[in-house]
């Protein structure tokens, strides 16, 4: 930042010019600042911009225009962890523009009614909104949280969309804003949790409207008024679809469209700003653009902070973010002073509801009135119609509303929401007393802002954890993915805590629980695949502060990181860049992944998810980074995918938008296959292995011919391929025997011709229908592939001539040192076509059975016996919509009789995970051991071919015994070559013929 300009450049272009955008502000907060001793971040340079900076430069000029009647907006866009929440809210003694606009707010209104008179009055009221998969729910009416569908946005005349039913509180203070968006943010964690909704992926709106009635120099009492919004949008990285490359699915998940559509409305208000007048808003292609509409194009006036991360890697992000901040800096919005005689504000008000009820009496609307309302008449007028009449009644409600408030006085209204919130208020005090003597568990949440939200007490005695559904009702009600209705039980005896899993899945400190264990201050615990907790013991904290123990208070990185720990990832000592960089994708990955597992179990779509770690040799590259991807497996026709972290991303939302859907009993959750984000086709190729051709016979100008194994990424054989590369003349003839050369570099400046052949392959993996090779060779752009043919045992005889007129040392040092990386790609037999070992089962009971052969209690041929036997007696259950969340305890199918695993095998569950890591180094290993010795065995062809032609030049035709150890080196003889001279008599003088 320089100025007001802000500078970015490529970190792998640094000797490209930086790339410049100017903005009205430009602000530094990476760096050159200190803590004071009271907390507050000063700045220690003069590039450094700290919070009361900010506050002066946008939010003084948001208060100033609050005071004088103007709507004002104030939104922060940006990545997730860019400081988009830091700079609007802050944390501790560095508050951010909201709490500072909000301390300023009420400072003025106190200096105002302090010489105020009769006629005089202030009044702020608060709403809080959350936006999640284009559903509005109010964060401040925990009713509406649940309601099907969420709220409606509605469309007022004159005053724009506005959210029918959004409770708005009065407020008299700061310390009473605090306190209600507390409340909305401890609804907002609930809802999340109980949804299996990211907030990451959540926009939320918080509207303050500060109204101002003074009489003017006539005596006539004027209303001003000025809507205040304060948005924070969801992390700007998440809106990218795209990353999820071909994949059908891509663009389906509504979660992403409102800040899709945002940028869709920036771009087409810029191009209004720059003169093109027939461009079209899209303001109604999302419900947060309706609602913005008047901040971002009407009657408001608003400021945008773009958020910025400064790290190499985001670099994309952050080019992306200034891009849009350039664009929308192009706007321009028309802002007026909202204010009116009272008197007259209410007899309109009474005006237009005798309009509407006349309306309404003579039966309702008619398609005229539709149309010349601006609404658009399609298909089913009469539903619009009807529609429209509910809107009216609607609009005549909160008419009326708005009359009462405005002959009531703002202290009757304090008073009336004081009575209303008495109960909550006395019952959070109460809370908060009780947090300081007795046991409990407070949630960790990824977002800091929701992060213990939800407590839970551990009360003297026993206390079931379940879900709603359970009966008698828990005492530890957790609502949400996987919770059974007796998940499991903590005792509390005499200030001693124990919990033990009864039906449930229980971590403690990142490992799975199989009996009853003592849990310990500031202990980790996890309930099913998401629910993380704390527990807090404030007597044990007493006596650690006392013997001087002091822990450090886990957070939700922490914690997520102690499980992949325990589940056998690395840790970060002694690790390089890639490896942190890598652990930092597990830890965000892994409870992603069993969520995404818990939800098929769910939704019974008989796939399962496991976290891959495959190595940029697996991916046919010769160097690279290990990427995070996600095995998914269906359990009925075993059939495997890998997909990569941008597509398991975009699929894992549309799952969340599906199992919203099913929670809320919607009747259509389940969709067609091809729509559906669990199914995969078998027609999508899936990468079998790949083989690593070594070059450097051809770099001598010999022939080739190996049968190579096919490797996959866990380092297992899946068959063989047997190909040959064999040098030959323009035209395809063969070479001479004089062609061979003693030394690669003669190449340089001469002509090269060869063969690339690949005849077959041999043992490919059983549920392959089609398979193919595909291969790039030194710079080509493009692969060569042979077809697609059926079988196991496929018949490839793929042949390509290469030709190179002028052989640079480039290419002969290519030849030499690289290989050449052949991927053998599959179909897979269809999905579709189930097999008798799975009839009637469904997902869990399929899961139970693959846990079950793990420890190996039953196999394979006697469980689909048991299978086989239990389908013909009971039917298969019929698949339906659920009006609520299925039972986790209801038999729905057969039951895989699964016994428990003995006591000396349990610590096998939690070393399953290790395999991921380990079986990715295996492959590392074997590869690197295969180009070692492919290297070491085509230094020996290349030897044996000098010795033999210096032996023919010198007119000698045999090669002794002696020589050829000599050659290979007799200190490190193999067992195999003592073999061989064993075999030979030992006769150090017999010779060979040269044949």
């Amino acid at each position: 930042m320089k100025g007001n300009s802000t500078y970015i450049k490529n970190p792998e272009d640094l000797k490209a010019e930086p790339r410049s955008f100017a903005f009205d502000y430009s602000y530094w907060s990476h760096d050159e600042f200190k803590e004071s001793s009271s907390g507050y971040l000063e700045p220690t340079g003069s590039r450094y911009a700290d919070q009361r900076t900010v506050f002066d430069d946008l939010g003084r000029g948001v208060l100033d225009n609050a005071w004088k009647g103007y709507n004002c907006s104030l939104f922060a866009y940006g990545q997730t962890g860019s400081g988009k929440s830091y700079s609007m809210v802050g944390y501790g003694n560095n508050k951010g523009i909201v709490p500072i606009f909000c301390e300023e707010l009420f400072k003025g209104v106190e200096d105002k009614k302090a010489t105020a008179g009769e006629n005089e009055e202030y009044q702020v009221t608060l709403s809080m909104l959350e936006i999640y998969n284009e559903q509005v729910r109010d964060l401040l009416n925990p009713k509406s949280i649940a309601q099907k569908g969420g709220l409606k946005v509605r469309q007022h005349p004159s005053k724009g969309f506005y959210v029918e039913s959004l409770v708005s509180c009065p407020v008299s203070s700061y310390n009473d804003i605090e306190n209600r968006i507390s409340e909305g943010t401890r609804n907002r964690t609930v809802a999340a949790t109980n949804m299996n909704a990211t907030s990451s992926r959540a926009h939320t709106i918080v509207a303050i409207t500060f109204v101002q009635k003074t009489p003017n120099e006539t005596g006539q009492s004027m209303t001003r008024t000025s809507v205040v919004n304060l948005v924070d949008l969801a992390g700007s990285e998440r809106a990218e679809s795209t990353g999820a490359t071909g994949d059908r699915l891509k663009e389906g998940s509504a979660i992403n469209q409102s800040l899709s559509t945002l940028g869709n409305v920036i771009k087409a208000l810029a191009d209004l700003s720059m003169g093109n007048k027939k461009t079209v808003v899209p303001y109604r292609d999302s419900v947060l653009t309706k609602l913005l509409q008047n901040a971002l194009g009407g009657n408001s006036k608003t400021i945008m902070i773009a958020a910025l991360s400064p790290a190499d890697i985001n670099f994309d992000e952050t080019l992306s973010t200034l891009r849009f901040a350039d664009r929308a800096k192009a706007i321009k919005t028309t802002a007026t002073v909202n204010e009116s005689p009272t008197d007259k504000l209410i007899r309109e008000l009474r005006e237009e509801n005798a309009r509407l009820m006349e309306l309404l009496k003579s039966g309702g609307i008619t398609l005229e009135q539709l149309q010349a309302s601006g609404g658009a008449v399609g298909q089913n007028p009469n539903q619009e119609v009807e529609e429209m009449k509910k809107a009216m009644e609607e609009e005549l409600r909160k008419n009326q509303e708005e009359i009462e408030n405005m002959k009531k006085t703002w202290q009757e209204r304090l008073s009336e929401q004081e009575t209303a919130n008495k109960g909550n208020v006395d019952a959070e005090r109460k809370k908060q007393e009780e947090k300081k003597v007795i046991p409990h568990f407070w949630n960790l949440h990824e977002d800091p802002a929701l992060t213990a939200m939800i407590v839970h007490f551990a009360r003297e005695g026993s206390s079931k954890i379940g879900n709603k559904n359970a009966s008698p009702p828990a005492e530890i009600t957790i609502s949400g993915l996987s919770i059974q209705k007796q998940h499991g039980v903590v005792t509390n005896k005499g200030g001693v805590v124990k919990i033990k899993s009864v039906d449930g899945k229980i971590l403690v400190n990142g490992a799975k629980i199989t009996k009853e264990t003592e849990l310990h201050h500031n202990d980790r615990v996890l309930f099913g695949p998401n629910h993380l907790y704390v527990f807090h013991h404030p007597q044990d904290e007493a006596k650690n502060v006392k013997e001087g123990k002091v822990t450090e208070t886990p957070t939700y990185d922490t914690a997520q990181q102690e499980i992949a720990k325990k589940a056998g990832f690395m840790d970060k000592t002694g690790k390089s860049e890639d490896d942190l960089i890598l652990q930092e994708d597990v830890i965000q990955m892994l409870p992603m992944v069993n969520e995404a597992d818990a939800m098929s179990a769910e939704l019974d779509k008989k796939v399962k998810f496991e976290l891959a770690l495959v190595s940029p040799q697996a991916r046919g590259l010769k160097e690279g980074k290990t990427e995070v991807m996600v095995k998914i497996r269906n359990l009925e026709s075993g059939n495997e995918w890998l997909w990569d972290r941008n597509k398991f991303i975009n699929r894992k939302f549309l799952m969340q938008e599906m199992y919203q859907n099913y929670v809320e009993g919607a009747d259509d959750w389940d969709v067609p296959r091809e729509k559906d984000p669990f199914w995969e086709d078998a027609d999508v190729e899936v990468l079998i292995g790949t083989v690593h051709v070594h070059l450097m016979s051809l770099s001598h100008k010999l022939d080739i011919e190996e049968t190579l194994t096919v490797t996959n990424y866990q380092g297992k054989e899946n068959g063989h391929i047997e190909i040959e590369v064999m040098p030959c003349t323009t035209k395809g003839g063969p070479l001479g025997e004089d062609d061979f050369l003693d030394d690669p570099k003669e190449l340089v400046g001469k002509e090269l011709n060869f063969k690339f052949k690949i005849n077959f392959g041999r043992g490919l993996p059983s549920n392959m229908r089609q398979s193919c090779c595909k291969f790039k060779f030194y710079l080509d752009n493009q692969y060569s592939s042979t077809a697609f043919v059926d079988g196991m045992n496929p018949e490839y005889k793929f042949e390509k001539l290469f030709k190179f007129s002028k052989c640079t040392s480039e290419l002969v040092d290519y030849l030499m040192d690289s290989v050449a990386v052949i991927e053998v790609w599959g179909k897979q037999k269809d999905s579709s076509q189930k097999g008798g070992a799975t009839l009637g089962a469904d997902t869990k009971q399929l899961m139970a059975r693959e846990k079950s052969n793990l420890f190996g209690l039953s196999n394979y041929e006697e469980e689909q016996a048991k299978l086989k036997k239990l389908g013909d007696n009971k039917p298969a259950p019929v698949k339906k919509a659920a009006a609520k969340p299925a039972d986790n305890n209801k038999d729905n199918g057969v039951i895989i009789p699964v016994p428990p695993p003995p006591a000396a095998d349990r610590k096998q569950t939690d070393q399953q995970i290790n395999t991921y890591k380990k079986q990715a180094d295996d492959a590392n290993q074997r590869a690197k051991a295969a180009e070692q010795r492919a290297a070491s065995s085509e230094s020996t062809v290349s030897d044996l071919r000098s010795l033999l032609n210096q032996k023919k030049r010198g007119g000698n035709d045999t090669i002794t015994v002696a020589e050829l150890e000599a050659m290979l080196g007799a200190g490190g003889r193999t067992s195999s070559n003592a073999a061989q001279k064993e075999h030979m008599g030992d006769q150090a003088s017999k010779a060979c013929s040269i044949q």
